[in-house]
Formats: C-alpha cells, structure tokens, sequence
C-alpha cells in the first residue's frame, strides 16, 4: 500500500508522531484534496477504505488481504454511501469513523508494545488535546476556538476585522514590536488550520475563506502573502469545489 511502509512506533511519544501523521493524512483527504477523495470513492467500485499514513498522505484504497490484518482496519465500504446522502453529511460520517479508527491504531501499539496505565493516560490526554477530524471536517472546531475567543476578555479581539488586510495579518516580521506579537499570539493562539487541524504560530502566514470563514496556513492551501494581497475573494479548496451532486 502506498505510503503504508512498515512502521512500529514503541514510545508514547513515536506512536503520538504517527497518530498525528495519520490524522493530518485524513484531514487533508476530506478538505483540501476532498475533490479527487471524492472522486475516487466511486460506488461502483468494491468495499474501499481511507488510509492515513505517518508521513502525512492518505489513501483509498482496498482493505488488506491478510487476517488479521498488521493493523486495525478503517471503516469498510465508505464509498457505498457517497451517493446517498448529502456530501457534507457523508464527509462527517467518513470524519468520525476515521477518528475510531485512528485511536484503535494508537492503541494497538500501546498494547502492542506494553505501555501501562499512565503511559495509555499520557498518550489519551496528548490525542485529546487535538481536535478530532470531525470536529476540523465540521468546522465545530472553529466554533469551539469562537466560543472560548468571546468568553476571553483580550482587548486586541477588536482588531481582527478592522480591515480587509486584516485578513492576511497572520504573519509578523520577527523585528515588529514585541507587545504586538504577544497580543496577537494570545487573541489567535487556539485559532485551527482548516486543513492540517494544527494551531496557530504567530511566524506562519495564514488566510481566511470568505465562505466558510475557516483560517488556513498558507502553506496548506498554497496562498503565499504576496498571491493573497491580490485576492479580493478568497475561497479555500473545499468550498471552491463545492457543486451540487446528482
């Protein structure tokens, strides 16, 4: 299986590595790649599952041949239901099974390789602070970030719409004022990428969608500062693919 190299992570913190490699895999197949996920889930086609791997891709492909099987095996037959739900109710569906099947793999290490009570309780606790795919997938993430964002009483939360420029403030120059970064780190630091699910760092560029209103780095959508000063719309892949379905 491509990507699927053979990998026995033995420490809590090598099985955490692949577990977020995994899960950033997944992310990226239901968000910035869901157009060709989409389309390679076809209905037509037999049982097919979704991989992450731990170098960060994905893939669907066929369950493995072998029983049991080297690792716990994704959800079976995802492409089945395609077609006969609304696509961003099946994409949640794919959400949460991939998140089961990312802790069964975490914790078949764990008890593959013996790792006892505190161990399982610092790996659960490290996963646990990471939002699931579903709640990226969703966006009950970013609601999550707004929500504690209004509790917050940070005095610079009125600074983020003040302009269209705004919008692409995510990046400092490391010389700027030191005061302004820490407000900045403090008013965004919870912020989720849309499409990695990791966190703001004030060094990054990010981008925000104009539709979905999810902030994604740079990086990940391909938007480099200078592109963005040019967009006076931007759309991040997920709602630029968007099209009705049959």
């Amino acid at each position: 299986m491509e990507g699927g190299a053979q990998y026995n992570p033995r420490t809590v913190e090598e099985v955490f590595r692949d577990f977020k490699g995994r899960r950033a895999g997944m992310i990226k197949a239901l968000t910035t790649d869901v157009e060709e996920f989409y389309q390679q889930c076809d209905p037509e086609k037999e049982n097919l599952c979704l991989y992450g791997f731990p170098s960060e891709q994905w893939e669907v492909n066929l369950p493995a041949e072998e029983v049991p099987p080297e690792l716990p095996e994704p959800a079976l037959g995802i492409n089945f239901a395609r077609d006969g739900m609304q696509e961003k109710d099946w994409l949640a569906l794919v959400a949460v099974h991939s998140d089961a099947w990312l802790l069964s793999v975490a914790f078949y290490f764990g008890a593959r390789f013996g790792f006892d009570k505190t161990d399982r309780k610092r790996l659960f606790n490290m996963i646990n602070d990471l939002p699931t795919i579903y709640e990226v997938v969703t966006g009950v993430a970013k609601k999550q970030v707004k929500d504690r964002s209004t509790i917050s009483n940070h005095s610079s939360n009125k600074s983020k719409s003040n302009s269209k420029a705004g919008k692409y403030s995510k990046t400092h120059v490391k010389d700027e004022d030191d005061g302004f970064d820490e407000e900045e780190d403090e008013e965004h630091g919870d912020t989720l990428c849309g499409a990695c699910g990791e966190n703001y760092a004030s060094d990054e560029f990010w981008i925000c969608c104009d539709i979905c209103e999810r902030w994604f780095h740079g990086k990940c959508v391909k938007i480099t500062p200078a592109r963005a000063e040019h967009i006076k719309q931007y759309k991040c892949p997920s709602c630029s693919n968007k099209r009705s379905r049959p």
